[in-house]
């Protein structure tokens, strides 16, 4: 791991899985719930001390539900809206939002997102645009389709806990679903996704979409040699032609989100606002959290 390398945080992923994962009696001198901004401090410790990257970004949901993939298949991440276009987030972690941009601020810890985009969105253009090896920390498995040899990426994985993480390229993934990173965007459109509002197509699994990407190579493959299907996967990809497209630029992660163009991605080796930091710290009662993300930047 010697030599630059750049690490990009899905900071919302990060940040849910802290405070569904650690108990709410962590809490501010006055009381109120703070274990995702103290969970995510220590995700990021634990990912810069064993990384030691030295570019990070923590990226950012400027959009949760762009309008332009809701234009392209309405039922995108429909059944996760509150009202209106609001995301339904439990409010004790709502309010913890705000601190958590403050502490990485004020760490200087780059926060880069883009108007109307996802996380994804600019995670994928941040990789692609990278100079040096990228590291992609999330529990998201749409991202698994930045993960490729030429131009070194991986997506650190932390489905099973960030302890557990696991470390995705290409042979993880062929071992896993029998596909590589270029092929997932199309697997992920066939087997569908219902936690994004992503149908699937009906009577085509995990097994089944692998063994037709690896046969056909991908999505315009399938179709432009229906007639080597099975009559049964033809009517399948037939009936659901109306949402092939569609689907497959939803999940598509762009590579062009509008992020600034003078990014400053370096790694701080200590708190951009000192006084603002201590300040937090004692306020919001981060405790040893503080500490260990310090430390972790003072690394040489």
């Amino acid at each position: 791991m010697n030599g630059p390398r750049t690490l990009l945080f899905d900071s919302a992923s990060l940040y849910f899985r802290a405070f569904f994962g650690l108990p709410a009696s962590l809490t501010t001198q006055s009381g109120e719930p703070v274990n995702a901004v103290r969970g995510l401090l220590d995700f990021l410790a634990r990912f810069i001390t064993g990384y030691r990257p030295t570019q990070v970004a923590c990226c950012w949901d400027d959009a949760w539900r762009p309008t332009w993939r809701v234009e392209l298949l309405p039922s995108y991440k429909a059944h996760r809206v509150a009202f209106g276009d609001v995301e339904e987030v439990p409010a004790e972690l709502n309010a913890q939002v705000p601190w958590i941009r403050e502490v990485l601020d004020a760490l200087g810890l780059p926060i880069v997102g883009a108007a109307d985009h996802e996380a994804d969105d600019v995670i994928a253009t941040l990789a692609r645009g990278a100079s040096t090896p990228v590291d992609v920390v999330t529990g998201d498995r749409d991202l698994f389709q930045l993960v490729e040899p030429t131009r070194p990426t991986r997506v650190l994985y932390v489905a099973r806990g960030v302890a557990k993480h696991e470390r995705v390229d290409d042979a993880w993934l062929r071992a896993k679903y029998g596909i590589d990173g270029s092929g997932y965007v199309d697997f992920a459109v066939l087997r569908g996704d219902p936690s994004d509002g992503l149908p699937g197509v009906k009577g085509i699994g995990e097994k089944t979409a692998a063994g037709l990407i690896d046969r056909f190579g991908d999505l315009a493959g399938m179709v432009a040699h229906v007639d080597q299907l099975s009559p049964a996967v033809a009517r399948a990809l037939s009936s659901s032609v109306d949402y092939l497209g569609p689907a497959q630029q939803v999940v598509t992660a762009a590579t062009d989100a509008p992020v600034p163009a003078d990014l400053d991605l370096t790694l701080p080796k200590a708190p951009r606002d000192p006084d603002a930091f201590a300040r937090l710290a004692e306020d919001l009662n981060l405790g040893g959290a503080a500490e260990r993300i310090l430390k972790a930047l003072a690394l040489p």
